[in-house]
């Protein structure tokens, strides 16, 4: 099974000719790999032209967020009806960031709904900020999960991924470590599961926080993940293909 690469580019680059060179570096790296198959989020405002210019088949486009309401009196805000238009099949959901900027579990399960709804696939991101020898980050993870799936039918769970990000790890140094991604990966199976039945197993998992091409092999073999949610690396050409090389040579 190939590897699912979501490259969460963030508010970067800064002008529409560094995104096109970005995703020509992006492009270039994705047509060389047999074992992944890569997803970019880019800023919403380049998403339309990079994917009507974009003519291959190995990319695929995805958002970084965007609201359920198709339309309205949200000053700011984008739908994911409207991204869905302007060509993403892929929609990041309450990523931590934008859990800090007051996103609540009760919205995030409301645009997974409209996710499902629009044959978006919705990625959900889930992650606690600390841990501490009493274990509460479990619980704090499945209360996400059980407020991001809410509203999701067991049949409809092998349409989700769910992207585990914790909050201490992205920026830092260094990833999380394949076998504590193996213990929390058999923990969110296990609780959707519990949540929504047997289908709970099909489920798609990634890994999320500060990886890069000297930790994305180990934790792709050892930290039962499906894929990666890539950010930093994934605004630096040379650091994605490098990536992207070290999965395809793993």
């Amino acid at each position: 099974m190939k590897s699912l690469i979501v490259a969460n580019w963030k508010m970067n680059p800064a002008t529409w000719r560094e995104a096109k060179q970005l995703f020509a570096a992006t492009r270039k790296a994705a047509e060389s790999t047999t074992k992944a198959n890569i997803v970019v989020a880019p800023p919403a405002i380049f998403l339309r032209e990079l994917k009507a210019a974009y003519k291959g088949k190995k990319i695929s486009f995805g958002v970084q967020t965007g609201r359920a309401e198709a339309i309205g009196a949200h000053t700011g805000e984008l739908s994911l009806a409207q991204c869905r238009d302007a060509g993403a099949s892929y929609a990041i959901v309450g990523h931590a960031e934008r859990r800090a900027m007051g996103e609540s579990d009760e919205e995030v399960g409301k645009r997974i709904t409209a996710a499902l709804s629009l044959k978006l696939t919705p990625i959900l991101c889930v992650g606690e900020s600390k841990r501490d020898a009493t274990g509460a980050h479990f619980e704090y993870v499945r209360t996400q999960l059980r407020l991001g799936l809410v509203s999701v039918e067991p049949s409809q769970l092998g349409r989700v991924v769910i992207a585990y990000e914790p909050v201490w790890s992205i920026g830092a140094e260094r990833a999380m470590g394949p076998r504590d991604m193996h213990e929390m990966a058999i923990f969110i199976r296990k609780s959707i599961v519990d949540l929504k039945g047997p289908q709970g197993m099909s489920i798609k998992i990634l890994y999320g926080g500060s990886i890069d091409e000297t930790s994305a092999p180990q934790m792709l073999k050892d930290g039962d993940v499906h894929g990666l949610l890539v950010g930093r690396a994934s605004e630096d050409a040379a650091k994605l293909s490098a990536l992207i090389q070290a999965i395809e040579y793993k």
